[in-house]
């Protein structure tokens, strides 16, 4: 396996995504690696509100969820029926 060096402000920027991800500086590596630094803070941030919001009840069923798409297709089909 090959070294790789870091400047201390991207191992600190590591280790900081780490510690909000829940994992260790190694294992995020390859993610920051694939990804970038930018690409897996944004991840890790809509992942804890996600995980925020699923805890404060502010979710919906992956059925009703897929309710309202449907629906929201038919309309939008509906209306683009009869402009035509």
């Amino acid at each position: 396996m090959s070294l790789i060096a870091l400047a201390p402000p991207q191992q600190r920027r590591l280790e900081r995504l780490a510690k909000r991800a829940g994992r260790t500086p190694r294992g995020m590596l390859k993610f920051v690696l694939r990804d970038g630094f930018d690409a897996c803070e944004e991840d890790v941030r809509e992942n804890l509100q996600a995980d925020a919001e699923f805890s404060a009840g502010n979710s919906v069923s992956h059925k009703e969820a897929m309710t309202r798409a449907r629906a929201t297709i038919a309309a939008h089909a509906r209306r683009h029926k009869q402009a035509a």
